[in-house]
């Protein structure tokens, strides 16, 4: 049996132990009649059994603030002691829609990082964006939840603001990012994935990871995109945009088409391995490093069976008999209420 509180247990005492206390002495001391005499038999033993209820309501209340549980005991979970830091390239191009039959990149990539999450349970995850700049959407967390929820409302950067990109730019904040990892968490092995579609929009040669290889353990680069190329909505930052046209370009629609050439070098760069992602297959995730991945007990990651609902069973069944009985009682007093009776009115007089 174990216990995990939903209070302190000294203010869990605090709380029950005089009301507790209370329905002890009255539950031992006889009732007596109105004239002071002691009552009979019959009328002891429903006054004992009412307290005596009452006072099991009370420990009820108090194993419910305990929460009281079990271990699992039998299975195992797998837990994997890593950081892995997410890259994503948000600029126009990654809604380009040629993703799984006319659905923008960004789909692709919130399905992969979904799969990512189910295949490293226990890991940390860091949220990094790239476009225009490079900025730390979400530092390293267990909390997955909060990291598909960011993935979720992530919308790449505003049309009318592109002044073009480089698919380099977050490789320092990546370095820095997986620096800070290594210095506070030795220990933990560290995994870099890359999400985009490897177009430079800028002159200027892109940026190198390189200086991120030392950090990473493993993790991998994936492409998205065609050769043939995808439609661009134009995007103002909103969160309904399906209906907004198409960036053109010399009369036609603009078409963003994939640069794997780029893509590989990035993942020579970190020391990983390239794949080019479609719909149709789920993405081929390496194995985090063997040092860092382990199964742990049930009972030592959470997988408790919990018992706070029998409390709760019987809290709620004594309610139901004390609400019945005070329902009995006042329909007694409506029967006891006298009658009053009409008075004769004199008439004439």
């Amino acid at each position: 049996m174990i216990f995990q509180p939903v209070l302190n247990p000294l203010l869990i005492l605090l709380l029950c132990a005089p009301v507790a206390a209370l329905a002890i002495w009255v539950l031992v001391r006889p009732p007596r009649t109105a004239g002071g005499a002691p009552a009979d038999t019959r009328t002891v033993a429903g006054h004992r059994a009412l307290w005596a209820m009452r006072l099991v309501l009370v420990l009820a209340c108090a194993a419910l603030l305990l929460r009281p549980g079990i271990p699992g005991g039998a299975t195992q979970t797998l837990a994997t002691d890593t950081d892995i830091v997410l890259v994503v390239d948000t600029t126009a191009s990654i809604v380009a829609e040629d993703w799984d039959e006319g659905e923008p990149r960004l789909d692709g990539i919130r399905e992969d990082v979904r799969t990512l999450v189910e295949e490293y349970p226990g890991a940390r995850f860091a949220l990094i964006t790239s476009d225009a700049a490079a900025e730390l959407r979400m530092p390293l967390t267990t909390d997955t939840t909060a990291l598909m929820g960011s993935l979720e409302v992530l919308r790449p950067e505003v049309t009318s603001q592109s002044r073009g990109s480089s698919i380099g730019i977050a490789a320092p904040l990546l370095t820095e990012t997986l620096a800070s990892a290594a210095e506070s968490s030795p220990d933990r092995s560290r995994m870099v994935f890359y999400f985009g579609d490897g177009e430079q929009t800028v002159d200027s040669e892109p940026e190198s990871f390189s200086s991120s290889e030392k950090y990473t353990d493993a993790g991998a680069v994936f492409g998205y995109g065609t050769a043939e190329g995808g439609p661009m909505r134009i995007t103002t930052g909103g969160l309904a945009e399906g209906g907004a046209e198409y960036i053109q370009y010399e009369g036609a629609d603009a078409l963003s088409v994939i640069d794997e050439t780029n893509l590989e070098a990035i993942a020579d760069q970190l020391g990983v391995e390239y794949e080019h992602r479609t719909a149709e297959a789920a993405p081929v995730l390496p194995e985090a490093p063997a040092t860092t991945t382990n199964y742990a007990e049930s009972g030592e990651v959470g997988n408790v069976t919990e018992l706070y609902w029998v409390a709760a069973l019987v809290i709620l069944l004594i309610l139901g008999i004390e609400l019945a009985r005070a329902t009995m009682l006042i329909a007694k007093l409506r029967q006891l209420r006298p009658t009053r009776e009409r008075r004769p009115t004199d008439s004439g007089q």
